[in-house]
């Protein structure tokens, strides 16, 4: 939290990167409800931030149009994501009281800006997790997570070299944009981060192109899973879930899921949606045993692919704890390592789960040796594959509904965050709903209450 607080001191000092194109640093309309609240008076319910591993449903301002691109959407359909627990327990720099969370939703356009020629009130949109302005040098290739023009936050561009897109609920960090864990969101650029979704595809379907498809697709593709691999998958959540699929949508020929500990359930489910899916559930091992010893048990030399699924802020020796705790790391390298000495001589590595900062006890002496490609995957460019993945939807080469557990109210989204963050109820991915969702499709979830 100190360090949070620090880095949005910091960043108030030092002042914004130049060339941002957007309205930035509007996390919830009420901040300054003349200038972002919608003049009707409207309200809405909202997920906001309290501090760590505290958040709350509250009654705030209808976001309204503040520039000629925006659009402002009916949320139909939101969720919660393994990225979200980063910011629920404050690993995220830059997040301030009463931001309003969440990045991936979907809705019906309630007003469009007078810029705006493509869409109209009523149509049904998914939002895409980061926010592109469609014209700068990496938006033009598609590569829309990395937007030049969207995140003027200078910390993030010291830390890192450069920034990356404005992102929708991420903290500060990344812009400062309100999030859809909400009854409404205001999208900037609104006729770029909008996909159309054909009435063949239901929003349980369609909400997931805005991060988990496009991330797991990412992951896969990025790191060049292909015909005949072996690919061993570090987290049984619907990212590792997705990606597990997806190796063998590209051809791969074995595909191993490790997890363990209170997530080990996920790895039974897993299982259960995608059969020809292999285990390890690491809280299991014998003593001797690693993690690493028993994939080479199960694949000579090893797997040819690994893919880091689940986060670095989750260690699990004492060592890397007390780092953690202490300040020394953001980041444990834990599973990196063990993804290193686990592959194959020349193997590949990719890293999709959320790493922040730096890490300690790097085998950087095995990367280097045995020739491994240490792939960083990067915030997944939602554009360059969301068009493709929605059209695999609607042929069945596709089933993202595989990772869908539950539906939940969003009045229940302070207990879904509690319940999530402690593996509970066998929560895999959840569908969302608010007053202005349609029934659950057939085929998908029934409503969830913990009241």
């Amino acid at each position: 939290m100190a360090v949070s607080q620090g880095a949005n001191l910091l960043e108030k000092a030092m002042g914004h990167v130049e060339g941002g194109v957007t309205e930035q640093n509007m996390t919830n309309p009420d901040r300054d409800r003349e200038k972002y609240g919608d003049p009707s008076g409207e309200k809405m319910r909202a997920l906001v931030w309290n501090g760590k591993n505290s958040v709350e449903l509250v009654e705030t301002h209808k976001p309204k149009i503040i520039e000629d691109r925006d659009v402002i959407i009916k949320v139909t359909g939101s969720t919660i994501c393994g990225s979200d627990l980063h910011l629920y327990h404050g690993a995220i720099v830059q997040l301030q009281k009463g931001d309003i969370l969440g990045h991936e939703f979907c809705g019906k356009v309630d007003s469009v800006g007078p810029a705006v020629k493509n869409l109209k009130p009523g149509d049904r949109v998914v939002a895409s997790f980061q926010i592109a302005c469609g014209e700068c040098m990496y938006c033009q290739k598609k590569l829309s997570s990395q937007c030049e023009r969207t995140n003027t936050n200078k910390v993030e561009n010291i830390m890192y070299g450069g920034r990356t897109a404005g992102m929708f609920g991420y903290s500060h960090f990344t812009g400062g944009f309100a999030g859809g864990q909400a009854e409404y969101a205001r999208v900037p650029y609104g006729d770029v981060n909008l996909l159309p979704l054909p009435d063949d595809v239901p929003d349980e379907k369609g909400l997931y192109l805005s991060d988990v498809l496009s991330t797991s697709w990412n992951c896969v593709v990025d790191t060049g899973v292909k015909e005949g691999d072996v690919v061993a998958i570090w987290g049984a959540g619907p990212i590792g879930q997705m990606c597990a699929e997806m190796s063998f949508i590209r051809g791969a020929k074995r595909v191993i899921v490790i997890d363990g500990g209170a997530a080990a359930w996920r790895l039974d489910l897993v299982k259960s949606k995608t059969p020809k899916v292999e285990t390890l559930n690491y809280t299991d091992l014998a003593r001797g045993e690693t993690v690493t010893s028993k994939l080479k048990e199960m694949e000579h030399g090893g797997p040819d692919v690994a893919l880091e699924c689940a986060a670095g802020e989750y260690a699990k020796g004492i060592g890397h704890k007390i780092e953690l705790a202490l300040g020394l790391e953001t980041d444990t390298s834990e599973i990196i390592n063990e993804m290193i000495t686990s592959v194959k001589s020349f193997g590949r590595c990719g890293i999709t789960g959320v790493y922040v900062g730096f890490t300690n006890h790097f085998n950087i002496g095995g990367l280097m040796e045995r020739g491994i490609r240490l792939i960083g995957n990067g915030q997944a460019p939602v554009h360059l594959y969301w068009k493709d993945l929605l059209k695999m939807i609607q042929d069945g080469s596709l089933d993202s509904t595989i990772m869908l557990s539950h539906r939940v109210d969003i009045s229940e989204m302070d207990t879904l965050y509690q319940k999530f963050d402690a593996r509970a109820d066998n929560l895999q991915k959840v569908f969302v709903q608010t007053r202005f969702s349609d029934p659950p499709a057939p085929g998908t979830p029934e409503l969830t209450s913990w009241k």
